[in-house]
């Protein structure tokens, strides 16, 4: 059976989708708890909201964590890779080990999967992350550290704020 909560966070309301005790979705938020609830359904169509299991509970509460500006360490959370494509289970294990306050670019993941000219098939395969902020694609640039898309709600301010709470980006732009 796979479980579902929607818990708030310092950016809104975010979703959790599991089996088990591991993590087989998550969401940003959708603008409300109804849109995030509507949209892990729409996901997961046989899932039920309930309480989480305590190994599920401590990566909401690390997701929790991360949006209120501390840096707990996410890559240990179990996830169920089985209907992620081969090519984007590598480039999301290399962005899970980019640490908080820190960002790397599309090219410099496809230099580490061995692949410099995928730059473009990295930047889709953060596009379909089934697992934001746990698997921290809002930490991948295009080239030059420009913001890049992001497929979120928000957009690319979505992602601009994620940054500028983990300290990898000033809080407001400045000329000088």
């Amino acid at each position: 059976m796979t479980g579902f909560t929607v818990f708030g966070t310092a950016i809104g309301d975010c979703g959790l989708a599991w089996r088990d005790d591991v993590v087989v979705g998550t969401s940003l938020p959708e603008g409300s708890q109804a849109r995030t609830r509507a949209w892990l359904l729409k996901r997961f169509p046989d899932a039920v909201e309930g309480t989480p299991p305590a190994a599920v509970q401590a990566a909401v509460d690390g997701i929790v964590a991360l949006l209120n500006g501390t840096r707990p360490d996410l890559a240990s959370i179990p996830l169920d890779f089985s209907a992620v494509p081969e090519f984007n289970r590598r480039a999301y294990e290399i962005a899970r080990r980019i640490p908080p306050g820190k960002t790397l670019t599309y090219g410099d993941i496809a230099h580490r999967l061995g692949q410099p000219g995928s730059a473009q098939a990295v930047g889709q395969a953060m596009g379909h992350n089934p697992f934001p902020i746990i698997v921290p694609c809002h930490r991948v640039l295009a080239a030059g550290g420009k913001d890049g898309g992001f497929s979120a709600r928000g957009g690319v301010e979505t992602k601009r704020r994620m940054l500028v709470i983990e300290g990898a980006l000033a809080d407001e732009p400045t000329l000088f």
